[in-house]
């Protein structure tokens, strides 16, 4: 179930897409990334690290400014086009 529970402005919006593209990009590296090529293996850890942090802080930022609701067991999502905010849970 989902439920909108607020909205970002434009910029927060392009702040936390930047983000969610990255860490995808990073996932689908992660896939081809062998351990044997250990110094580009050390970055891409590191950076997958740093941006969930970022991802994470940005959330937990946005959650404290905006005060959205939140449960045990939900999370929630940014729709890209509206900019809405949900809170998705079963």
């Amino acid at each position: 179930m989902k439920k909108v529970i607020g909205k970002v402005t434009e910029e927060e919006k392009c702040e936390v897409q930047q983000l969610f593209e990255r860490q995808n990009g990073l996932n689908e590296l992660a896939k081809i990334v062998s351990v044997d090529n250990e110094a580009l293996y050390e970055k891409l850890v590191k950076d997958l690290g740093e941006t969930g942090v970022k991802f994470q802080d940005w959330w937990n930022r946005m959650a404290d400014y905006y005060q959205w609701e939140n449960r045990e067991g939900a999370h929630w999502e940014v729709d890209f086009v509206t900019n809405d905010i949900y809170l998705v849970y079963e």
